[in-house]
């Protein structure tokens, strides 16, 4: 079964709980370490990923989830537009409480109006086919059991809903991936490490993505969960994918 595997964990309970460990660990400097990874596109990607499900924050009385919020950008990029049609009400949710908390402390300084909650992505506490779209940005590929995970995400989805699923990916370019793959396995360890005083987690992310599933076979795993009229596209040379399914 297809799932984050980090190093020394044996199963499903032992991996998410590592994860979520890890990501308590470096949740005060996850926001920096991010932004300057990444060289702050990070900003751009999901930003594009809010233009791409634009129609459905503009529906009226619309249910938006961002599932694995982490510090809630993703979360606070949603509200921003649907607030500016008045139209969705957006929810964030996160099983790591460091993350959750730093998410409620930003939202709460932008005023915004989005509401978070506790909860393992794996076993949302919604009732089928209550959501118009269920967003993830760089959470999807730290589920324990992928497979699980779309089946979740499909089923709190309204029919005709909308799952956006933003993930690192491997580029297709082997020259580019190249160098990717020299600053993710290389630097990143080391930059990482030093922002957030948990080399470990920088160590986890280029393994975690090299595993992942790649962005053609993430699409087919989305069909096989159920999801239609799967879509996908690549930004900055294809290190990261958006994927888009309805049910």
């Amino acid at each position: 079964m297809k799932g984050a595997t980090p190093r020394g964990a044996r199963g499903e309970q032992e991996a998410a709980s590592w994860v979520r460990g890890m990501f308590g660990r470096i949740a005060p400097r996850y926001d920096l370490a991010n932004h300057l990874l990444s060289f702050h596109i990070d900003r751009l990607w999901r930003a594009r990923t809010v233009d791409r499900v634009r129609p459905l924050l503009e529906r009226p009385g619309a249910r938006v989830l961002d599932i694995c919020c982490g510090t809630g950008d993703l979360v606070l990029a949603l509200e921003k537009r649907g607030r500016s049609r008045r139209a969705c009400s957006v929810l964030g949710s996160d099983f790591c409480h460091p993350m959750l908390t730093a998410a409620r402390q930003k939202i709460a300084r932008r005023r915004a109006r989005a509401e978070l909650f506790e909860s393992d992505a794996l076993r949302l506490p919604l009732r089928a086919a209550s959501l118009d779209l269920l967003t993830v940005a760089f959470g999807f590929r730290n589920l324990a059991n992928y497979d699980a995970g779309l089946r979740e995400m499909h089923r709190v989805l309204r029919p005709g809903g909308t799952a956006a699923i933003l993930e690192f990916s491997q580029p297709p370019n082997a020259a580019f991936a190249a160098l990717y793959n020299f600053y993710s396995h290389r630097l990143l360890p080391r930059i990482g490490g030093l922002l957030t005083g948990s080399r470990d987690a920088y160590l986890y992310l280029p393994e975690s993505v090299h595993k992942f599933p790649s962005a053609d076979e993430l699409a087919e795993d989305m069909r096989r969960a159920g999801f239609r009229e799967v879509r996908f596209e690549r930004f900055t040379g294809g290190i990261v994918a958006l994927h888009l399914g309805e049910r």
